[in-house]
C-alpha cells in the first residue's frame, strides 16, 4: 500500500467504523480524502476499523505502514485536539491498562530507567545530528528574539545559565545532560565545572567528545545514584522520564545534592491535567514509560524540599522548535536513508508533527521552574 500523492486514495468503505470516524471528525475542520492540507487521504480500507479499535496507537501505526497520508499532520493534530478528540481518541482498554500498570508498578524504577535510552536516544547519533541544530539541544528552544533554530537553542541555554546565576568556579550538576549541550555552553561561556549524567550510551559518548578539553565530566548513570554537593543543578528535558511515583525521590535527591543558597532549574514539558496517562503510540515507539507532570505534581512534590522562586511557560515555542526539527528530517533524510527504514522515517515525521500540533493547540506546555534551597536573598528571574 502506498502513500504516494500521485496515487488516488482508496474509495471510502460503507462500514460502521467509517461512519463513526466521520462523526468524530465532524466540526473539526478535518475531512477524509479532502483537498485541504489538514485532511486525511486514506490508502487502505482497513484504516477505519484499525483506528476505531486501537485508538491513537492504531492511527500512528497506520501512518507508519503507509495506510494514510496528510500534508500537514501538525495542523490535523491541532484541529483534532482543539475539537476535543484528545482523550476520546484513547480506547477505554488503553486508559485502563496504563492506569493499572502505573498503579501497581513503578514504570520508571532504577531497573527500568535505561529502557528509554536504549529505545530512543541510542537509536543513532547520525539521525539526531541531522534532526537537531549544532548545539544538539533536544528540548524546546527560546524563540523570544530568535530567527533560527540555532539562535533559539543558544538563547535557551543562556537563559538557563542566567536563571541559575552562574559564576566562574561553581560546581554544576546537569541531570539528563543529553549530548552535552548545556554542559558545553555553561563551561565554555560561564567558567563553571559541570557533571552531566545520562542514561543513553550514545549520548554519553558524543557528549564526552563535544566537551573534550572543558571542565566537564559525563557519567552514564541514574540520578538516584548521584553523590556530592553542587552550587547549581539543572535538568532540561529529563523530568518527563521520572514518573509520578518517583517525584518525591527526585526532589529529595536535588535537595540532598544542592548546597545551601543553591539554585535549581527544572525545564520540562507539562500537562494541563493531573491524571496519570500516556499516549499509547508515543509510549511504545518514542518515550517508553514516560509521563508528563502537571503543575500540581511539581508543586506538591517539591514543596517539602525546595522553595519555588519562579515559573515561566513558553509552550508555544515548542511548536516552532518541533517544526524546525521536522524540516531538518525532511531536508536531510536522504543522507541517512540507507541506514534507516522508511517506517522509521515516517515514525519520526509523525512524532514531530503530532507533538507540534499538541503544543499549538495548547494541549501541552513547556515550563522552566526555578527553585532555591535556604536562600535569603531576593530572586529576580530573567526573561
Amino acid at each position: 500500500m502506498t502513500s504516494d500523492p500521485r496515487i488516488r486514495p482508496t474509495a471510502l468503505p460503507d462500514t460502521r467504523a467509517r461512519r463513526v470516524i466521520e462523526q468524530l471528525l465532524d466540526g473539526s475542520g478535518v475531512t477524509l480524502n479532502g483537498g485541504a492540507p489538514q485532511d486525511l487521504r486514506i490508502y487502505h480500507p482497513g484504516f477505519f476499523s484499525r483506528v476505531l479499535h486501537q485508538g491513537t496507537l492504531g492511527l500512528g501505526e497506520a501512518y507508519m505502514d503507509g495506510w494514510w497520508e496528510c500534508e500537514r499532520i501538525d495542523e490535523m493534530a491541532c484541529r483534532l485536539l482543539r475539537h476535543g478528540l484528545g482523550e476520546r481518541a484513547h480506547t477505554p482498554s488503553e486508559r485502563l491498562m496504563y492506569r493499572l500498570q502505573s498503579g501497581f508498578l513503578n514504570l520508571q524504577s532504577k531497573a527500568r530507567a535505561y529502557i528509554v535510552g536504549e529505545t530512543h536516544y541510542d537509536l543513532g547519533n547520525d539521525l539526531f545530528e541531522r534532526m537537531l541544530d549544532p548545539t544538539m539541544c533536544y528540548s524546546c528552544g527560546y524563540w523570544k528574539a530568535a530567527d533560527s533554530l540555532y539562535e533559539a537553542q543558544r538563547a535557551k541555554l543562556e537563559l538557563a545559565c542566567r536563571k541559575l546565576e552562574l559564576a566562574p568556579g561553581m560546581r554544576v550538576l546537569d541531570i539528563g545532560c543529553g549530548w552535552g549541550s548545556f554542559a558545553e555552553h555553561a563551561a565554555r561561556h560561564h567558567g563553571v565545572e559541570v557533571t552531566g549524567i545520562t542514561i543513553s550510551r550514545e549520548q554519553a559518548s558524543l557528549a564526552e567528545e563535544r566537551c573534550s578539553g572543558l571542565p566537564v565530566n559525563i557519567e552514564l548513570m541514574d540520578y538516584r545514584d548521584l553523590t556530592g554537593r553542587f552550587d547549581r543543578i539543572v535538568s532540561i528535558g529529563m523530568f518527563e522520564h521520572v514518573g509520578h511515583r518517583n517525584y518525591p525521590t527526585y526532589f529529595a535527591t536535588v535537595e540532598r545534592l544542592l548546597k545551601v543558597e543553591g539554585l535549581f532549574l527544572l525545564h520540562t514539558i507539562g500537562s494541563n491535567h493531573s491524571e496519570i496517562s500516556a499516549d499509547p503510540w508515543v509510549n511504545r515507539y518514542i518515550f517508553p514509560n514516560g509521563v508528563l507532570p502537571s503543575a500540581m505534581h511539581i508543586a506538591s512534590a517539591s514543596e517539602p524540599h525546595l522553595l519555588m522562586e519562579d515559573w515561566q511557560n513558553f509552550g508555544p515555542d515548542y511548536d516552532r522548535t518541533l517544526m524546525a526539527w521536522l524540516a531538518n528530517v525532511d531536508d536531510h533524510w536522504h543522507e541517512i536513508a540507507n541506514r534507516y527504514s522508511e517506517r522509521t522515517r515516517r515514525m519520526f515525521r509523525y512524532y514531530l508533527a503530532v507533538c507540534a500540533g499538541a503544543f499549538r493547540a495548547r494541549h501541552l506546555q513547556l515550563w522552566q521552574v526555578a527553585f532555591s534551597r535556604d536562600r535569603m536573598a531576593r530572586y529576580d528571574a530573567p526573561r
